[in-house]
């Protein structure tokens, strides 16, 4: 869904990542690919604390099922946002 307020930026940013990355091992495992859709979506609390985040991909590929598997297993691992949220992390204000 579009970002409707700011902590929703949140989703669209492993959106783009995981849509990146997506290109970038389906280039290094030798899938080709058409094109790549992403959805990502989550809820947050009364006090604003993430819910968590789901996403998926839909792949424009001729590729069968199991390499397409094995392509999506490999962008989960490496997505450099998916695994900085996973891993969590203060934020602070420096003044």
């Amino acid at each position: 869904s579009p970002a409707a307020n700011g902590a929703q930026v949140l989703h669209l940013s492993v959106a783009l990542c995981v849509l990146n990355d997506t290109y970038r091992e389906a280039q290094r495992l030798g899938v080709k690919v058409e094109g790549v859709a992403v959805e990502a979506d989550g809820s947050f609390t009364d006090e604003w604390c993430s819910t968590g985040i789901e996403y998926f991909v839909t792949l424009d590929s001729r590729a069968p099922a199991e390499v397409l598997n094995r392509l999506g297993a490999a962008v989960d691992e490496v997505a450099e946002i998916p695994r900085a949220v996973r891993a969590g992390a203060p934020v602070k204000r420096r003044v």
